[in-house]
């Protein structure tokens, strides 16, 4: 039996070595500040190349409040741990990265660590930015360091202990963050490669189209399966697609490239601000993308090609004897829907041909509830689609009738649950949209934020 003072010895040693092992995860040493570089010093092809980088990876989205300054942060990002707001990326030397060095911002990109040596909520998805090469994060570097500076602190992330402690971000990185850059399949070719880098990487088109486990991390097992995002359902991007057409190539360059396609309808929600990004970018890099993209997909099934064919051809005939439970659905299709989407107009006025709708054939009402209630705005220089919200007309009752009549019309799924809910969720969600998107101006600063990405 081992003496107390051995014990004791043994206890202390395990402890030391617990601590020192947990000092190993969490500490990061900082990098010292340097003076803001002066944007003449950056190559202006290197800063062209960022500024395209940076389109494809949706930067602005997350780092522009509405009404905002451009990269100034602020913007609100809700998680079911509470909200963590986005920082500022200008070169402000003082609440901005104007003092991050090159390596610096590079340490974040690949490991999610800031200048100061804290780490970053994987809000920020340097588990996909890891894969994105030093070359692509040097170009992206000179972009931001040549945009104008913002002076604007930083907002204080409202989540509870211990998740507001940054030291459970080393943990989740720990289980869930994978190191090494992307390696090219030479089974493929040059544009599937070039696709596949970008949607694995600076895209991260997995961070919002893969569903998370319990900690918050993307489920490895259903990549590209779906997933939630500002209360919009992110549609599976492979072969679990509810799209009634399959998606190929070409479809996905034009949805991509335009906002829009005649056999997909138009992107809203957070991927209106993506496609809108992709305008900008080389057709090449966008086409890599669609191409990769259309692998992910998969071959069609025969079936899924014969629906195709049919949904293309007409819109479904309404059932021979209306049941009473969609007879108020039905008027209201008729009275303010039917005139643009039945009678062949053209754009922008005439509407899609609801039988393609996915968001009538989607797992929930989600993005139908939006739709309907926030309209469609047509995209700047192209002949695309308009639609008016029907928010300010409609009860929730109304549009809860309505989308479960299109439902039943239009698709060859089973009825939706919880429909008057999901239109209830969908007006709150626009209604604090528009009430926070310029981010809380009173919250107070927290300035031990002020250098994190």
């Amino acid at each position: 039996m081992p003496k107390p003072r051995t014990t004791a010895g043994i206890i202390a040693a395990l402890l030391i070595g617990g601590a020192v092992a947990v000092f190993a995860v969490v500490w990061r040493p900082a990098i010292s500040a340097t003076e803001p570089p002066a944007p003449q010093s950056f190559d202006a092809n290197l800063v062209k190349r960022g500024r395209d980088l940076a389109a494809i990876g949706n930067c602005n989205d997350c780092h522009t409040v509405r009404g905002g300054k451009a990269f100034a942060g602020g913007l609100p990002v809700p998680t079911p741990f509470g909200t963590i707001y986005s920082s500022n990326i200008t070169p402000d030397p003082e609440t901005g990265i104007g003092r991050w060095s090159e390596a610096a911002f590079l340490r974040a990109m690949r490991s999610g660590v800031d200048r100061a040596g804290r780490h970053l909520y994987p809000t920020f998805p340097y588990d996909h930015f890891i894969n994105v090469s030093d070359e692509d994060d040097r170009a992206l570097y000179a972009f931001l360091m040549t945009r104008p500076a913002v002076h604007a602190p930083a907002h204080a992330n409202d989540l509870a202990f211990p998740l507001n402690q940054r030291f459970v971000v080393a943990g989740w990185k720990l289980l869930f963050l994978r190191h090494g850059t992307y390696q090219q399949d030479a089974a493929q070719g040059a544009e599937w490669n070039r696709g596949a880098y970008l949607v694995e990487g600076l895209a991260h088109c997995g961070a919002c189209h893969t569903p998370r486990n319990a900690l918050g991390a993307e489920r490895a097992s259903a990549s590209f399966s779906g997933g939630d995002v500002d209360n919009w359902h992110a549609y599976a991007i492979n072969a679990r697609s509810p799209a009634p057409v399959p998606w190929d190539t070409d479809a996905l360059f034009r949805y991509l490239r335009q906002g829009w396609h005649p056999d997909h309808g138009v992107a809203r929600g957070p991927m209106a601000e993506v496609v809108s990004n992709l305008s900008s970018v080389p057709e090449s890099d966008v086409h890599a993308i669609a191409a990769y993209m259309a692998s992910v997909f998969g071959p069609p099934t025969q079936d899924h090609l014969r629906q195709a064919s049919d949904v293309r051809a007409q819109i479904k005939s309404p059932p021979l004897e209306l049941s009473p439970t969609h007879a108020a659905g039905a008027s209201i299709y008729s009275a303010a829907c039917a005139s643009c989407h039945e009678t062949g107009r053209p754009l922008p006025y005439g509407g899609v041909n609801l039988g393609l709708s996915t968001a009538l054939s989607a797992p929930d009402p989600r993005n139908a509830a939006n739709i309907v209630l926030s309209g469609i705005r047509p995209v700047e220089g192209e002949r695309s689609p308009i639609m008016p919200g029907f928010a300010s007309s409609m009860t929730d009752q109304q549009v809860a009738a309505l989308l479960d009549y299109l439902r039943s019309r239009f698709s060859n799924q089973p009825p939706w649950n919880g429909v008057e809910k999901a239109v209830q969720d969908a007006r709150l969600t626009q209604t604090v949209f528009v009430q926070t998107s310029a981010g809380p101006q009173n919250a107070p600063a927290d300035p031990t934020q002020r250098d994190k990405p």
